[in-house]
């Protein structure tokens, strides 16, 4: 069985905002693969792009600012934790376009101390010359979103919203079209069938493989949750890919193909657990490949789990992808420092 190409939706309909760069590299990763058993390992690497410091937010923002550059919108506001990898990279697609970019950060994760409130992502955000708004809980969040919706009003500009991580039916066209990118690499490397596994949080990342899994065949896709427990990941995934699938024209697909797990979503979301910084020594030290104890940390935490529960096997090919969120160690550092000293 090979990828069905043929039958993969076309996406020229949606307006592009340009921040692609071309394939995303697809690496081996003999050493780590070895230490797991995992002799046909690889990475998509789609933490490496020169925009930003990179991620997987990229490609749904490709989306999402096309459609509010299309729209006539100067202005963008969108929300995250005040760690959100998500905000960094739309500051730095904004200056890009020459969009004014507001964003709305809630403390919603239990942390505190100088590093994680000064450090990792909020200088970047600063950088790429955006307005952070830090508020306190979901109601000033709103209070501020409505005050930042009536200063424009006043002042002539045109907003355009982008929800929490860019996880729409509209940013989900942004994994479904990297799913396509993943294949035709694979298929150029004579690989024909394989296991992707990745992260859920906001959700359309989990969601873009999914659907593009399904219309491609020859793809298992397995999701590791690092924000929501299982049960209300797998109904988001379903509601993510129905919309998408909607705003596509082809019929939401079954999801059999799709195994999702929390068990190593720990205290919740933006808490690390000690297999967290397991997995980023592991990858580190036989790699040289930074992961984040948000996202791609859990994630390899996953991996490495299942891989010693024998999930895999031997003779397939396993694809990690690395959604990026280096900035975001950094407002981890003490605990990071003192994990990678053990």
């Amino acid at each position: 069985m090979t990828f069905e190409f043929d039958r993969f939706p076309a996406l020229d309909s949606f307006p592009r905002a340009g921040l692609g760069h071309g394939p995303t590299p697809l690496v081996p990763a003999p050493r780590l693969g070895e230490a797991l058993g995992l002799p046909h390992l690889m990475l998509k690497r789609d933490d490496v792009h020169p925009l930003g410091v990179g991620g997987n937010k990229l490609r749904k923002l490709d989306f999402h600012l096309g459609a509010a550059l299309t729209s006539g919108a100067d202005t963008v506001i969108t929300f995250g934790a005040l760690q959100t990898n998500h905000g960094r990279q739309t500051a730095a697609a904004c200056a890009r376009l020459g969009l004014r970019c507001e964003l709305v950060l809630t403390a919603k994760v239990p942390r505190s101390g100088e590093a994680y409130e000064e450090s990792g992502n909020i200088p970047l955000d600063l950088l790429f010359g955006a307005r952070v708004h830090v508020c306190a809980d979901e109601a000033e969040t709103a209070s501020t979103y409505e005050t930042l919706l009536a200063e424009a009003a006043e002042e002539g500009r045109k907003v355009a919203t982008i929800p929490v991580g860019g996880s729409d039916p509209l940013g989900v066209l942004g994994y479904v079209a990297a799913t396509h990118e993943l294949a035709v690499q694979l298929s150029h490397l004579g690989v024909e069938r394989a296991r992707v596994v990745g992260p859920h949080a906001s959700g359309a990342t989990a969601a873009g493989l999914a659907l593009g899994a399904a219309v491609l065949g020859s793809l298992e896709v397995d999701i590791a949750c690092v924000s929501h427990p299982l049960d209300e990941a797998e109904e988001n995934l379903a509601e993510l890919v129905t919309g998408a699938a909607q705003l596509l024209g082809i019929d939401p697909p079954a999801l059999a193909h799709v195994w999702m797990n929390d068990s190593t979503i720990g205290e919740g979301y933006g808490i690390p657990a000690p297999e967290t910084w397991g997995a980023l020594r592991l990858f580190g030290r036989t790699e040289g490949v930074v992961l984040d104890p948000v996202y791609t940390g859990k994630v390899a935490a996953a991996l490495v789990e299942w891989a010693a529960e024998g999930r895999f096997s031997p003779e397939e090919t396993v694809v990690f992808v690395h959604t990026g969120g280096l900035p975001g160690l950094y407002g981890y550092a003490p605990e990071f420092t003192a994990a990678m000293r053990e």
